[in-house]
């Protein structure tokens, strides 16, 4: 895998020196040997794999990237409140030559969220906006619709920075370049050409923790109503203009000067995704392009602000209330580590994955931008060889997840070698370390890599696995129905709905096939 060198940032500003590289971008190479070491030390130090027949799988950096098929990375780690070193791994787009670069942008997924939150509490110790009144009696083009929910409690700014509005809508997939892109009060009543449903209040507002990236674009519609500006602007102005991050940007879509340094998404079997990424009107929660070395800038902010050392979006005071533990796990719109200084947030967008893990104590971390679906493999083992490199006392580093394993095991050994060796660790336990979804996400993405038969066998092994699950079975449903079974498809979405009936995906294919479903009258 090509491989680039980028700017390395010493605290004390020195750099050796500076040359062209194969794009025009300027390649610096740093100063300070003893860093540089400490760069390939991180590099050769994450921990290896043992896999079921005994070997021990150990690879350094570029060889686990190639065997995840991830095109390309950026990496910037800030030790004592400063950046130490950035460094990019591969290329842009896979199957071409252009080099990843300090300038290359990527899709930041959900850290757009704790990114707006800033901007959010800006304005909340201004006095512009309110973390605890009804959002309701601010918003104008649309309203939270009341039930028997928002009638006890009600949707405030706090709790749907803190993900405890009781708001639906996790997520959203983006929509591919050149097909018809919502408003934001489309997207909040699923209308079309949205394709997610609508946001609505399904808990009493304040009672617990539920992630919505829906709660999220209620926040910006606030913002962007009260003060009558673009949420790019609003953004720029705000966050990233004062903090000088010359990367970054929330425009959606890309204008051609920006999108010309962007990376290529990729899908999980390393092909770029058609149109090279999604549009994300969704800009609050998923629509920030951006740098390792701008996202290290922002949490390196976040981290001085608590100690008083700077306040150029919000004040000491502010920020603290941000790392405040509101709805455990979460403060305003981060996520922080229990009983310690540990703060961050991880992002997906379509053929991207990033994530921040950040200590405001220390002025410790790392920010991981990654081309590619799978691009989170990479987080925990490279972030742990840093936590050991920079002695990181607050960080607890996790066991490698059972998603994870799967897929090493997977792409090491085969199908039925991984769905053994899955289900010998889940009888050993603990139990609360698994569940569907860890082979529900490698089984789609597998379909989405065109891999059906693999595909239907992982799906099918999860619903064997977790036979309770109502979402299994519809995924299994769909794998039937990419394979052309539409008998057993049917079968299949038939079941997730007697076990869920507002499972409106598996009404829909129903539909598509010529089935009709209502609660009352049941199948058809």
């Amino acid at each position: 895998m090509t491989r680039h060198l980028l700017a390395l940032l010493l605290a004390s500003g020195l750099v050796l020196s500076a040359q062209g590289a194969p794009n025009g971008d300027a390649t610096h190479w740093l100063v300070d040997e003893s860093q540089a070491e400490r760069v390939r030390r991180v590099e050769r130090g994450l921990p290896a794999v043992t896999l079921p027949d005994g070997q021990a799988l150990r690879m350094d950096l570029e060889q686990w990237m190639d065997f995840f098929k991830i095109p390309g990375m950026s990496v910037a780690v800030f030790d004592n409140f400063h950046i130490v070193w950035m460094k990019t791994y591969g290329v842009q787009e896979a199957g071409l030559s252009r080099p990843v670069t300090l300038d290359t942008t990527f899709q930041a997924g959900s850290i757009s969220k704790p990114v707006a939150a800033l901007a959010v509490m800006h304005y909340v110790q201004e006095g512009k906006l309110s973390l605890d009144v009804n959002v309701n009696d601010t918003l104008v083009s649309w309203k939270v619709p009341d039930n028997e929910f928002t009638i006890r409690e009600k949707v405030t700014l706090r709790r749907l920075l803190s993900h405890s509005a009781g708001t639906t809508v996790h997520g959203f997939p983006g929509y591919a370049v050149g097909a018809p892109v919502p408003t934001t009060v489309q997207v909040l009543n699923g209308e079309k050409p949205a394709n997610t449903a609508p946001v609505r209040v399904e808990m009493v507002p304040g009672t617990k923790y539920q992630y919505s990236g829906g709660g999220t674009t209620i926040v910006q519609l606030l913002l962007t109503e009260q003060l009558r500006k673009p949420f790019p602007q609003v953004m720029a102005e705000t966050v990233i203009q004062p903090l000088g991050l010359k990367h970054s940007s929330y425009e959606q879509p890309q204008p051609p000067a920006r999108a010309a340094f962007s990376a290529t998404g990729h899908r999980a079997d390393g092909k770029p995704v058609e149109g090279k990424w999604h549009i994300y009107p969704e800009m609050a929660a998923a629509g920030l392009w951006t740098t390792a070395g701008d996202l290290a800038e922002v949490f390196l902010e976040v981290a001085k602000s608590k100690h008083g050392q700077s306040s150029r979006v919000v004040s000491q005071a502010t920020t603290r209330q941000m790392l405040t533990v509101q709805a455990a796990p979460v403060g305003l719109g981060f996520f922080l580590g229990p009983g310690s200084d540990q703060f961050g947030h991880d992002g997906s967008d379509d053929g991207f994955r990033a994530n921040v893990v950040a200590f405001s104590d220390s002025g410790q971390g790392v920010a991981i931008m990654t081309n590619s679906d799978v691009g989170y493999a990479l987080f925990g083992p490279l972030t742990a060889s840093i936590a050991k490199e920079y002695g990181w006392k607050s960080y607890t580093q996790e066991p490698t997840s059972p998603f994870l394993r799967f897929l090493i095991v997977f792409r090491k050994l085969g199908t039925e070698k991984a769905l053994s060796d899955y289900a010998s660790e889940r009888a050993r336990g603990p139990k609360e370390r698994f569940g569907p979804g860890d082979l529900n996400g490698y089984g789609y993405s597998l379909l989405s890599a065109g891999q059906t038969e693999d595909a239907i066998r992982v799906l099918a092994a999860n619903v064997a696995l977790y036979p309770d699950d109502w979402n299994a079975y519809d995924s299994l449903g769909e794998g039937y129905l990419t394979a052309g079974q539409t008998a057993l498809a049917i079968q299949n979405y038939q079941q997730s709905l007697k076990m869920n009936p507002k499972n409106s995906n598996a009404v829909k294919m129903l539909a598509k096939l010529g089935v009709t479903w209502s609660p009352d009258a049941g199948l058809k």
